[in-house]
């Protein structure tokens, strides 16, 4: 196990294929994707080819999201990380992009909040980034409060792949001065 991050209850590691069964309980959840796409994964197949593109991109881009690992009951619980976008977004083009998603029964835990501090600290220490961004569902109240509790500042709402997306924008200078 490629252990990449510990915080006080997570372990954050590259995704492996042993952790489908995890993810497929993660995103075949309706509740889990109202605010993402509204398509819940319906085989385990989808979750494999899913895993598949982020070890892609460790490899093309050093880094993707990564299992969120509970330390006390070792399950995999989600997923946090940074995603490396080489296509323009709202007028934004080779950029680091925050997200998270974790199993229903894990919400409101803080786990978002803790495994994305770890997050922001490596892409701002460890890659150099001066600019993180985020991107949420303007109906998402809880994905918006973690953000805006970890510092992002709301930039504007854009049309992404035919829907409203509210646009975040985090600085490395804001993140150290908090």
């Amino acid at each position: 196990m490629n252990i990449l991050i510990e915080t006080e209850r997570l372990i954050l590691r590259e995704l492996e294929y042993t952790d489908e069964n995890d993810l497929f309980e993660m995103d075949s959840g309706p509740e889990v994707h109202l605010f993402i796409e509204n398509n819940p994964v319906k085989s385990i197949d989808e979750i494999q080819k899913a895993i598949k593109m982020l070890k892609e991109q460790y490899v093309e881009n050093g880094i993707a999201r990564w299992a969120v690992v509970d330390k006390l009951s070792n399950e995999c619980i989600g997923w946090s990380g940074l995603k490396y976008f080489n296509e323009q977004i709202n007028n934004h083009k080779n950029f680091y992009e925050l997200g998270y998603r974790f199993k229903k029964k894990h919400w409101g835990k803080g786990f978002a909040t803790e495994s994305s501090i770890a997050v922001l600290n490596y892409g701002f220490k460890n890659l150099g980034v001066d600019t993180i961004f985020a991107i949420a569902d303007p109906n998402n109240v809880n994905s918006k409060k973690v953000l805006t509790k970890l510092g992002f500042q709301f930039q504007e709402t854009f049309d992404y792949e035919g829907d409203p997306t509210d646009w975040f924008e985090l600085k490395k200078t804001i993140w150290e001065n908090k």
